[in-house]
């Protein structure tokens, strides 16, 4: 499924890739020779997701932030310390820094802390993902690290690698050891950030949003993170949907982040995802102060990579959209994300991707109107973009990584093939910018501090994590909001602490779009525990703007195993989406 033409944007772009590093001809220590790099200023990793997340640099739309894995380096010697994770700045305007280059390495050669001292979240010390420049230009925030050029901005010649330090970042969780900050992403006032925190077991998962105010300790040269405050709450306010009298269900956007994925452009509203429409895991904000949300996409299929323009106006998000991974479960708009309370948000957001082939397209959402676009519309899709996305500073342009499909997402037992890279040196990850030709360029504005989000929970060290309740058991009513009605039956498991099973049942249900539902959706979970094979026995029929239906395979239904969750397709049965004369289908397992 793509974007319906109406709702198109027609944005001019223009597509190029930045310099980058000479390529390493394999990972062993010497490889990088002076024939490859000539300056002796290192290779860049062969291999997939050696490129990865890139920032934003705030001084000037010249110069972007990129993180690289260097390899190949000799083991002794000062060209040593070009290895392993680092932070570049790269020019995005075509020219070079002073000694040849189009990127400069920040970090190269300076001490990066100790496992153990910053809060990691795998257990790694890793400064190349997510990557968030400060605004002063001479700090960011690399991985649970803070960068700093001693008051100098990255781009000055006089930011070398021995005027950077490398600080942890520490975040006390009150569990005997430091709490796992993942993805941070700082917040436009560069005075706090956000993160979640994730709690996993061998049968499930939590993973809860939080912010804090960033602290300089100069005593221990570190950051901490202080004041911190959930950005869920369990009151039924803040869930997705709310119950009324005589047992009515109202659809509730408040609350909807899930996983945290940043900010908006001046800090008020924290981004994330959650189900707009059933199969769907969409964009949202929600405001810091009232915990009220709105959708950003529409049917993306599935989003999570993206980042707001500068000047407030867009919206690049990564989207499954177009790829057709997940249209057959995804494609029937309109279908109100009832049975997706079961949850089942991690099975469906594990179709996304099959390990190391990601179906991510980049996508221009114009936050007014809510229309988009592609933006590499034409390109192979063995290339696949990799999070985060990071704006030009003045609006015009968006950088982001891609890697190449890599075994054994190919090859070996995957019956696809590995396509061969055409990159320099071979390599299998590559980071593209696009220019928005007729997007006039705006300098970036002041942000003012974050307001505390009273609506969330705050959260003292060796607190509990809030509980995620679920609709109990029982019948229901929906009503769409322009004609018919649903019927929603909850089937709890005997202790009340998860649902087992959710029926639907539509009768002439409309809530929008001239779009009307009839049929039933089943889904139930096959044991108790959260990451147990989910069932589906769907048959629906939606008429009016659009046609078509949307089946399982019966008796047995449709069944997604745990291993999808890993990023590992495997169904048993059919799911099929016809929409307007065309079929979508399920993946076959394991591609």
């Amino acid at each position: 499924m793509t974007v319906d033409p109406s709702a198109g944007l027609e944005e001019e772009v223009s597509l190029a890739q930045l310099p980058m590093p000479p390529t390493a001809p394999s990972t062993e220590a010497g490889s990088c020779t002076g024939a490859i790099n000539p300056r002796g200023t290192g290779c860049v990793d062969p291999g997939w997701g050696a490129l990865g997340s890139v920032g934003t640099y705030w001084p000037d739309s010249e110069y972007v932030l990129v993180g690289a894995t260097f390899a190949g380096a000799p083991a002794t010697g000062a060209a040593a310390a070009r290895s392993g994770p680092q932070v570049l700045l790269v020019r995005t305007d075509g020219s070079m820094f002073p000694n040849g280059d189009g990127w400069k390495c920040l970090t190269c050669g300076v001490p990066v802390p100790p496992l153990g001292t910053a809060s990691f979240e795998y257990g790694v010390s890793d400064v190349k993902y997510p990557i968030n420049g400060f605004h002063d230009g001479t700090r960011a925030l690399a991985g649970n690290s803070i960068i700093e050029c001693d008051g100098i901005q990255f781009a000055d010649d006089r930011c070398t690698p021995d005027r950077m330090r490398v600080y942890p970042l520490q975040w006390d969780a009150g569990i005997g050891r430091l709490g796992a900050l993942r993805e941070p992403r700082l917040h436009p006032d560069d005075i706090h950030i956000g993160f979640s925190y994730m709690v996993a077991g061998n049968d499930s998962f939590q993973q809860v949003p939080f912010m804090g105010r960033l602290v300089f300790d100069p005593a221990n040269s570190r950051y901490t993170v202080e004041d911190v405050r959930t950005l869920f709450n369990p009151a039924q306010q803040f869930q997705p949907y709310t119950v009324g009298a005589g047992n009515e269900l109202t659809f509730n956007p408040a609350g909807m982040i899930g996983e945290f994925r940043g900010w908006n452009h001046d800090g008020t509203a924290a981004l994330g995802i959650q189900h707009h429409s059933s199969g769907n895991i969409d964009a949202w904000a929600t405001d810091n102060v009232t915990g009220r949300s709105w959708p950003l996409t529409h049917n993306a299929g599935y989003t999570d990579p993206m980042a707001a323009s500068p000047d407030g106006r867009y919206l690049l998000a990564e989207q499954v959209l177009g790829s057709g991974r997940v249209d057959f479960i995804a494609a029937m708009p309109e279908i109100p994300p009832i049975t997706d309370q079961l949850p089942t948000t991690a099975h469906i957001a594990g179709i996304r991707n099959n390990g190391r082939r990601r179906f991510f397209l980049p996508y221009l959402v114009d936050l007014d109107t809510g229309k988009s676009q592609q933006i590499n519309v034409g390109g192979d899709p063995n290339w696949n973009a990799a999070a985060d996305p990071a704006w030009l500073s003045d609006s015009t342009g968006v950088v982001w990584a891609e890697n190449l499909v890599t075994a054994p997402a190919c090859d070996g037992a995957n019956p696809l093939p590995c396509p061969p890279s055409g990159e320099p040196g071979g390599r299998r990850s590559r980071v593209m910018i696009a220019r928005f030709d007729n997007i006039e360029p705006t300098p970036p504005q002041p942000v003012a501090p974050a307001p505390v989000p009273a609506w969330g929970l705050a959260y003292r060290p060796g607190d509990p994590l809030p509980q995620v309740p679920h609709l109990p058991e029982g019948t229901y009513t929906l009503r769409g909001t322009d004609r018919g009605s649903a019927q929603v039956v909850i089937t709890e498991n005997a202790t009340k602490t998860m649902i087992m099973q959710i029926v639907v049942t539509y009768t002439d249900f409309g809530d929008g779009d001239g779009v009307v539902i009839n049929g039933t959706d089943r889904v139930q979970r096959r044991a108790e525990t959260g990451f147990a094979p989910i069932t589906w026995h769907t048959d629906l029929q939606i008429s009016g703007t659009y046609t078509g239906t949307k089946r399982t395979s019966e008796p047995d239904g449709f069944t997604l195993g745990p291993e999808t969750i890993q990023n590992n397709f495997r169904a048993t049965g059919t799911m099929t989406t016809v929409l307007d004369g065309h079929t979508y289908t399920q993946p076959a397992n394991g591609t």
